[in-house]
Parts: structure tokens; sequence; C-alpha cells
């Protein structure tokens, strides 16, 4: 049989930190467990039995103990009478003639390979001194002076609690607002990124505010019930069962605060890296900042499943359990966890090229086969779009072979103009080249549309007319608004020469001679 050394100190008010009965052998019903007797719920001293027998063994001395010190407080003796006899060789201790309990040989051995005899000659002296103690905290003075000693400490919580909810609040309006960029085109983004950033902040600080009270009014409760006789073995039971829910609890909070906090640090990097224009130029400054934007939302999500991943190991690690095990057994389980599903890891995959290789981000209009739209979504898994009737497609990134991005660095508003056949061509096209220099001059347009407009000039002899190409170079999702604008201000100019925009006509010519004959025929007759 293993022995564990433990060394005994006098009663003290203090907790052991270990309120869990400690182990000293491998076997089952026959394992030696040790366990504390409490009297006013301060630790007195610790038995020892087979795990099997403690619990009663402890409840039987525990209430032996309850009574014996109810009996000497109503008492009027100055001195408990403590006695030891000897009853099949170990020494048996009585207090006022009362049985209390006896000292075995596992008892002796908790305290240093010492004989039973001088363990009891131990506990003796320790129950003179903790029931003489108990008298005196049941006495009217004493209690009045911890009265006034939980007085001050309510009044302590109320000002600690009111000082941190004037902070708050004093940090809620005084807190950092988000710093717009000088650049219109980084506006947008930024200033979103800038709110979740503050955001992020205000959440975290709202929680650690809210452990503080917590905290703050917590310990306080508990130590108020450690000043008095009567409450204190609820202090113990509070503190015994509240470990684990505790220890969770923390890292709980821990992972959460680092998962905010990382996704405030994501959104501070980005932002500074937008608003800087270290890497942006006017050619490239929106799609750097979509492809900003795209790496920040993977990021978070990357660092959260990290986190994710680390809060359940500390919190196995905080209940005691050896994570070495699991770990090497995880390590199999994602072997075949990853052989199953070989789609996942394809999904992966074909998402970091797409975000790496800059195919399109979140922002950008695409085409996937015969499905198109706004990308709203994009992670490693998948990508999801939102066509023009509002339908949300979501699409896995291994079933992304193709793709056309309608929006990258630049788009093109491609238009078709139709002319009668009977207009003066010439007029016609210095009619349209005229309404697209006088749309790249406007303040307004000047802004979508980054390249002076190509007339091509004829491009085909359609069923409608004369068929001219106009190519109008915009920014990116720029070209529709351009087009619609361009079309409209095109149909007022066209009006006013009197040149029409044909619509589709159709003429039947009969030449067939036989029929013509028939006809005249039946006119004669």
């Amino acid at each position: 049989m293993a022995v564990a050394v433990v060394p005994m100190s006098t009663a003290t008010a203090q907790l052991p930190i270990n309120l869990a009965p400690s182990t000293f052998s491998s076997d089952a019903d026959t394992q030696i467990v040790s366990g504390w007797i409490y009297l006013d719920g301060n630790p007195l001293f610790q038995i020892a039995a087979t795990r099997s027998n403690l619990s009663e063994r402890s409840r039987n001395i525990q209430q032996n103990l309850n009574q014996i010190r109810q009996d000497y407080v109503r008492s009027s003796t100055e001195t408990p009478n403590i006695t030891e006899s000897v009853l099949n060789g170990l020494p048996v201790i009585y207090v006022d003639e009362r049985y209390l309990m006896t000292v075995t040989t596992e008892d002796a051995r908790l305290r240093g390979e010492v004989s039973p005899a001088v363990t009891a000659t131990q506990i003796i002296e320790q129950l003179k001194e903790s029931l003489q103690l108990a008298r005196e905290e049941r006495q009217t003075s004493f209690l009045i002076n911890r009265g006034q000693i939980a007085g001050g400490v309510v009044l302590l919580v109320l000002v600690l609690s009111g000082g941190v909810n004037y902070f708050q609040h004093h940090s809620k309006h005084h807190s950092i607002q988000p710093i717009f960029p000088l650049s219109i085109k980084a506006q947008q983004i930024t200033s979103q990124l800038n709110q979740q950033q503050h955001q992020h902040i205000e959440d975290i600080k709202k929680r650690l505010f809210q452990l503080t009270q917590v905290g703050i009014w917590g310990s306080g409760f508990v130590f108020i019930l450690g000043l008095f006789p009567y409450t204190r073995i609820f202090q113990v039971g509070i503190l015994s069962f509240a470990q684990i829910p505790l220890r969770v609890g923390v890292v709980l909070l821990g992972t959460y605060v680092a998962i905010r906090f990382t996704y405030a640090l994501i959104d501070r990097f980005t932002s500074t890296l937008i608003s800087s224009g270290a890497l942006l130029t006017s050619d490239t400054s929106e799609r750097m900042q979509l492809r900003v934007s795209t790496f920040s939302g993977v990021t978070k999500s990357i660092t959260t499943g990290i986190w994710l991943g680390i809060g359940i190991l500390l919190a196995l690690v905080s209940l005691g359990i050896d994570i070495v095990p699991l770990l090497a057994g995880a390590s199999l389980i994602g072997v075949a966890v990853s052989l199953a599903s070989q789609n996942l890891i394809k999904d992966a995959i074909n998402g970091f090229l797409v975000i790496i290789e800059d195919q399109y981000a979140l922002g950008d209009v695409i085409v996937v086969g015969e499905v198109g739209g706004l990308v709203e979504n994009l992670n490693l898994r998948m990508t999801q779009l939102r066509d023009a009737e509002g339908r949300l497609i979501t699409i896995p990134n291994s079933e992304i072979k193709v793709v056309a991005n309608l929006s990258s660095r630049w788009s093109r508003a491609d238009l078709t103009i139709p002319v009668a056949y009977q207009a003066n061509i010439d007029d016609a096209l210095q009619l349209i080249k005229d309404v697209a220099m006088e749309m790249n001059q406007d303040p307004i347009w000047k802004q979508m549309i980054i390249a002076p407009p190509e007339v091509l000039g004829i491009d085909d002899f359609g069923v409608r007319g004369l068929m001219i190409r106009v190519w109008i170079k915009t920014q990116p999702l720029k070209q529709w608004d351009v087009g619609r604008e361009y079309r409209r201000r095109l149909k007022v100019t066209l009006d006013k020469a009197g040149i029409s925009i044909p619509a589709p006509q159709q003429d039947i010519w009969v030449n067939d001679a036989h029929l013509l004959g028939s006809q005249t025929n039946g006119k004669a007759q």
C-alpha cells in the first residue's frame, strides 16, 4: 500500500485547496483515501479509510463532533474534558465522556509514519483549541465585532461596485470613435471595419465589467459567510462545489474574450491597411479593399476554430483530465474523418486557392455555370451568391471549375445601338460619340467612367438596322448604371435629331407568276 505524507497544521480559518479525497492505492473498494473533518467550517484534521468506508466513518465522526461542540458551548466548563483510552491496541478519544473516534493506523500514516498514540495526542490538542475557539466565536462581543466587519465589507463592495459601474459608463462616453480615411473609395469598407472593431472592444469591456461585478459581490458574500461560525459551513460548501464550474467558466470567458479581441485586432489591421493606401493605387484600390475584406472574414473563421480548440483542451485540463491520450485518439479520428470527408478537404483547398489567387472576393459579381450573382459570403468551404431575384445560391468551392468575374478591377458597359438604314450614318455616329463624351465630362458620372468611351463603329447589318458598338470602361459594378444612363441620354438626343431607333418589322413580297395570273383572271371574270 502506497503511503502519502501529509503534514498536519493547526486548524485555521483557511480552507484546503483540494477538498476531494486523496488517493493512496489503486484498488477499487479497498483503496485507502483521506478526507477532512471540520469544526464550524474550519478544517480540523484528516482521517483515512477505505473508499467504501470513508464516507460513513467521516459522517459518524462529524456528527459526534457537532454534538460535542453543542454540549460544550452550552456548558459552563472552561476547558473541555478530553480523555484517551486504548481499545484493541488503538487509542480512543472521548470528549466529556462522549465517544468521538478511534485513531487508526491509516490516520497515523497521514502524519508521516507516526504511531496512533502520537496522532491521538495531536488530535486532542487540536480539539482543545478548536472547541475553545468555537465558544469564543459564539460570544456576543465576538458576533458584534464580526457584524461590524461584515457591514464594512458590504460598504466596501458597494463602493467598488459603484466605482466599476462609473468607470464602465465613463469609458463608453470617452471611447475612441472610428477614424474615417481620406479616400472616398476606401471610406465605406474602413468605416464598417472600424465599427466592427469598436463593437468587439465594447463587448469585451462589457463582459469584463460584468465578470468584475460578479467577482466583487460573490467574493464579498463568501467572505461574510466565513465570518460567523453558523454560516461558515456554507462557505465551505460553496467553495467546494464551485471549483469545477468556476474553472470551466473562466476558461469559457477567456476563450470568448480571446476570440473577440482577435476579431478587433483583425479589423484594426485591415482598416489600417486600407486607410494607409500603402498597397492601393487608383486602379487597384477597390480590388484591394475587396481582397482585404475577404481575408478578414476567412481569418476570423480560422482563428475562431483555433481558439475553440484551445478552449476545449484547457477546459479538459482544468477538470483534471489527461489530454495526451485524447490528443492521440483525436489524431487517429482526424485521419479517419479526413478519409471520409474528402469533399470537405477539396472545398477547403479550392477555397484557399480562390482567395490567394484573387479569383473573386466579397462584393464581386460572378457567374458560375448557369448561376450568377453578388458574392455575399465566402469561406474555405463554400461561396454564397445573391442573384437578381434575391435568391441565395450556395455553391461548394470544389464545384467551382470555371468562374466569370464581372467586377474584377474594372468593368465595361458593352452597348449595341441600332440605327435605321435610312438614317445618315455619319451623323448618327457623331451623335453617339458626342453623347458618350458629354457623359464622360459630367462630374457625377466621371467618377464611374475610368477611360474615354470608344465608339467602335458599325458592328453588324442586323434585321433591325445598322448595329453600332460602344464600349465604356467603368469602375467595378458600375457598368449597369452607366449603361442605363447612356441609353437614356442617347434616346433623347436621337429624338431631337430626328433619327429613329428602328423596331423589328416584317414585309411580305409575293413573286409567283402562276399566283399573279390566277388573281388577274379572277378579276377579269
